[in-house]
């Protein structure tokens, strides 16, 4: 039902959703957050999705159904929260929360609702970099999964597309999501990825890409003046809203094809494609180039899934091998 009342405001048949009832003082206080972070800071719509439930949460936390005073606020409510709320969270989360909440204090005192700069009070987080191993879909169970999609359907054309995009490219889920039809030069046989910051990367569109894609926009994408590669099954027809919608057909399309892999999301076949080129002799400058590193430090982390050259840096086992 949502979706048809969605469909039918889009057409301009009923009016606009109206929200009715006054807003809760911490409303009131996030959705003022959320403006500044918009116009003033001009921030992308995903960081802006990340920080305004954090203040949301440490608001309520402070000043629960009452009225919001954030003079009132001052070092001890800022390390309390952080206290209580980072032990629960996933390492990388709790790093988020600490950042979010760092921008709405420094939001508040560029109000001049509070003098002191409280931001520098939030706890930080330990989070050592390259602590893990990138956590790759191996390359049988990405044919494995690809075949298992059927490319004799509309959706399927579009599904079997997406994943070959993330397998053989290495896009990020939001590159597939926001891929738009003039990104694509077919004379000279690339593609333009709007990746991270807005930095623009010519690519080279590989041959099975390039027939998947010509299959689904002649005999899978719906009719539609978006401009945007990639649309939806369901009405409203049109773009993905981000990448969350890509991690979820991925997720779907595992269980679908009952395909063992380390993760339910689409950021694995990016790992897997540089974790097999670096077996092929590939060095981390170029893989760094065709996954859009802007440091060669992100790419030092697929390092440790080079097993083979790492073998001949360790030590001989004391008393013999066993």
């Amino acid at each position: 039902m949502r979706q048809c009342l969605e469909f039918l405001r889009h057409k301009g048949v009923i009016p606009p959703e109206t929200v009715r009832g006054r807003l809760s003082p911490v409303e009131h206080e996030t959705q003022a957050f959320e403006t500044y972070l918009r116009n003033e800071r001009v921030l992308a719509d995903a960081t802006i999705s990340y920080y305004v439930p954090f203040s949301r949460e440490f608001l309520a936390d402070r000043f629960g159904n009452g009225r919001v005073t954030l003079s009132r606020l001052c070092v001890g409510d800022v390390v309390r929260f952080v206290q209580r709320q980072a032990p629960r969270l996933h390492l990388k989360r709790a790093k988020l929360l600490t950042t979010a909440l760092r921008s709405f204090l420094r939001y508040a005192r560029y109000r001049g609702e509070i003098a002191l700069d409280l931001a520098a009070a939030v706890p930080v987080v330990a989070n050592w970099s390259m602590t893990s191993i990138p956590r790759a879909i191996p390359a049988e169970s990405v044919r494995q999964l690809l075949a298992s999609i059927s490319r004799r359907t509309p959706t399927g054309r579009r599904d079997y597309a997406m994943v070959l995009w993330l397998a053989r490219l290495g896009l990020r889920a939001s590159e597939v999501a926001f891929l738009e039809l003039d990104d694509m030069d077919w004379e000279t046989g690339q593609v333009s990825v709007r990746g991270k910051h807005g930095q623009r990367t010519a690519l080279p569109l590989p041959t099975d890409v390039g027939e998947a894609i010509t299959a689904y926009l002649r005999h899978g994408r719906p009719r539609s003046a978006s401009r945007r590669v990639f649309l939806r099954a369901r009405a409203p027809i049109g773009g993905f809203r981000g990448p969350s919608a890509i991690g979820s057909l991925v997720r779907q399309a595992l269980v679908r094809a009952d395909v063992s892999a380390p993760t339910t999301g689409a950021h694995q076949f990016r790992h897997a494609l540089a974790t097999q080129m670096l077996r092929r002799g590939a060095s981390l400058t170029e893989i760094g180039e065709i996954l859009r590193h802007r440091r060669l430090q992100t790419t030092t982390i697929y390092a440790k899934v080079d097993l083979k050259a790492l073998r001949t840096l360790a030590l001989p086992w004391p008393g013999g091998a066993r």
